[in-house]
């Protein structure tokens, strides 16, 4: 996509992507816009992409995509034999990703949590946790139940910031606000979890357009995605995805994984085979050690162990 210098041009942000065209946020406004892109993976645009946009006789036109300081991404559903899975970025240029997960109906998958940390540790994406419908999982005194609570506490200490919120309630919904407030945050979470209820509560409506306009299916090469930024009345912007059912890692090595478990990135090397060391059955390893020691959670250590067949 090069710029033709022969006409005009403008710095703008994609804030929505269907198939085959754009509406960006420029100084003139929201702007719809075509691609000259040929479909190469390196010219793939998305929401949050910072584009050069040109004005010619057919309408705004994008003509180049500024370089990325991150994007997040898993790897796509293989839905025949014969297909080969790719790349699925979904958004750039994030401020955070806000994982929600309920806390009863359904049931956490803690996971699943652990996949979309990895994705954004891999790109050194902030990361929030909102847990949601704590009201339906809290003892009669109104503390969190003992299962949940424990997977709080295991988060909190590895630094991660748990946030826990109910929309029945309104319990946590300010912080929430606040803790989205000039931000560009990305919202992730399966089916059912309450993120449009969570949506709504931030703002009314609000959960209802998010919903209408996700539609990233996952389900090949050539899917047809229309997702969208919304602005928010206090300030920052956020887009929602739609829920998914799973959330296949890309290009992570499994030799790096450790890395993204931020309670072992200390540890890595420091093992009797050093490097070569896979955590599982050698002796000598550290990061076993730590998990018997109780420094990591044997929740987090089982993540790991998955994870790294997976990418292996």
């Amino acid at each position: 996509m090069r710029q033709n210098q022969n006409i005009s041009t403008l710095q703008a942000v994609v804030t929505k992507k269907t198939s085959g065209s754009y509406e960006v946020k420029s100084d003139q406004g929201t702007l719809p816009c075509t691609s000259k892109s040929n479909g190469k993976p390196e010219e793939i645009i998305v929401v949050g992409d910072r584009v050069t946009i040109g004005q010619t006789t057919a309408g705004w036109v994008i003509l180049q995509r500024e370089p990325r300081t991150n994007w997040l991404s898993r790897r796509s559903a293989v839905p025949m034999p014969t297909a080969r899975a790719h790349e699925q970025i979904f958004v750039a240029n994030v401020d955070q990703l806000v994982t929600v997960f309920a806390a009863a109906n359904p049931a956490p998958k803690w996971n699943m949590l652990d996949r979309y940390l990895v994705a954004a540790e891999a790109q050194d994406v902030p990361v929030l946790i909102c847990l949601t419908k704590i009201d339906l999982a809290s003892t009669p005194d109104g503390r969190l139940n003992a299962e949940n609570q424990a997977a709080v506490e295991r988060y909190r200490k590895i630094g991660y910031p748990v946030l826990l919120t109910s929309t029945f309630t309104g319990f946590g919904m300010e912080e929430f606000r606040q803790a989205l407030k000039g931000k560009l945050s990305v919202l992730v979470g399966k089916s059912g979890v309450g993120k449009s209820s969570l949506l709504n509560a931030l703002e009314p409506g609000l959960g209802l357009r998010a919903k209408a306009v996700s539609a990233l299916t996952g389900k090949g090469r050539h899917t047809t995605s229309h997702m969208e930024m919304f602005d928010l009345a206090a300030g920052g912007s956020l887009v929602d995805t739609p829920g998914v059912r799973e959330f296949g890692l890309w290009d992570v090595d499994p030799d790096d994984l450790g890395y993204c478990f931020p309670e072992m990135r200390d540890l890595i090397g420091r093992c009797r085979f050093g490097l070569d060391c896979s955590h599982n059955e050698e002796p000598g390893c550290v990061i076993r050690k730590a998990v018997t020691a109780g420094q990591i959670s044997p929740e987090r250590y089982q993540s790991y162990l998955t994870l790294k067949d997976e990418t292996t």
